[in-house]
């Protein structure tokens, strides 16, 4: 993002893209990509300059099936050598670990790994497992994220509860995370007012994760952005679960920093993703914007495109009865 800075104009030297279209899009397919889809998405990602590249979800075998989902819900470590090779790039290599479906003991030392930052998804109640996941992978080497999930279902005395918790664990960021696509830009700066005094205190950055249910996840990316957020996650295309993320190419468009190269986004889309848009759901939709007006889950909505209802106010008016 360009900034005036006395008479010129200079660019925001803290952010940072971190692209999560193999993670977030994988639950769209249960991480069915074809390594040449992946290994596109990566290259995509180094020509145009992004920072991150979340590969995927490092979930252990023991606890989910391989035959179910792809290679990308368990990121083995041969596999993403496969993808990356050393990763002799200036692109950093990013995992996910979900709470309840990782194993501590089987993430490798940085030294053994081309992996360079671990993020931990949890939500409000999962935070003690999380903080051991934090402190582990710390120890191990890596950087590390913390995205809290579904806050807009929490009271505001929990969120504080948990924000001042995890400020006190070696987390390098923490992410407002927008699960349900539910928020508005108001509550967005409100929120990233309260994380960044958070982080501010304790010499953390703070990132944004939002979804599309209300075609809301690039303004609301902007208005984090503006605020102070310094970590900023994005799809290509918007490929993500359900209504999708904030478009990378949305992103980078905004952003006007030399650094980053829209081209090679476009060549990617026009390649890969137009014919992508065939055979997986996602992006916008009725039944989603639903679930996020009604701050809910999208699994119902997901349901409902499965299955081809266009039923949408029987649809609205059950989630309506089921709030009360």
């Amino acid at each position: 993002m360009l900034k005036k800075k006395g008479t010129m104009l200079s660019v925001r030297e803290d952010l940072r893209i971190l692209d999560c279209t193999i993670r977030d899009g994988g639950l769209v397919n249960k991480f069915h990509f074809t390594d040449d889809f992946v290994r596109g998405v990566y290259e995509t990602c180094v020509a145009s300059g992004v920072d991150y590249f979340e590969i995927g979800k490092n979930n252990s075998p023991t606890l989910m099936s391989e035959d179910e989902f792809g290679a990308w819900n368990f990121c083995k470590e041969e596999d993403i050598r496969r993808i990356v090779g050393e990763n002799n790039t200036d692109m950093k290599i990013a995992v996910m670990s979900d709470i309840g479906r990782t194993v501590k003991d089987e993430l490798l030392p940085k030294a053994d790994s081309v992996v360079d930052m671990v993020r931990i998804a949890a939500y409000a109640h999962q935070i003690p497992e999380a903080i051991e996941l934090i402190e582990d992978a710390h120890a191990k080497g890596y950087e590390t994220t913390i995205n809290i999930m579904a806050i807009s279902k929490l009271f505001e005395s929990d969120l504080d509860e948990v924000l001042e918790t995890v400020s006190k664990t070696p987390v390098d960021v923490i992410y407002v995370v927008d699960s349900f696509g539910s928020f508005y830009p108001e509550q967005i700066r409100k929120l990233t007012e309260k994380y960044l005094k958070i982080a501010e205190e304790t010499g953390k950055k703070v990132g944004i994760h939002a979804h599309n249910n209300m075609q809301l996840a690039y303004a609301n990316t902007i208005e984090s952005m503006v605020y102070g957020t310094s970590f900023l996650d994005a799809t290509i295309s918007g490929l993500g679960r359900g209504a999708g993320n904030c478009p990378l190419e949305l992103l980078i468009g905004f952003l006007k920093n030399p650094k980053y190269k829209i081209q090679p986004l476009l060549k990617f889309i026009q390649d890969e993703i137009v014919p992508l848009e065939k055979e997986l759901d996602w992006g916008y939709s009725i039944p989603y914007m639903i679930t996020g007006q009604l701050n809910e889950h999208p699994r119902s909505a997901m349901k409902a495109r499965a299955e081809g209802d266009t039923q949408f106010v029987k649809f609205y008016n059950s989630l309506l009865d089921a709030q009360q």
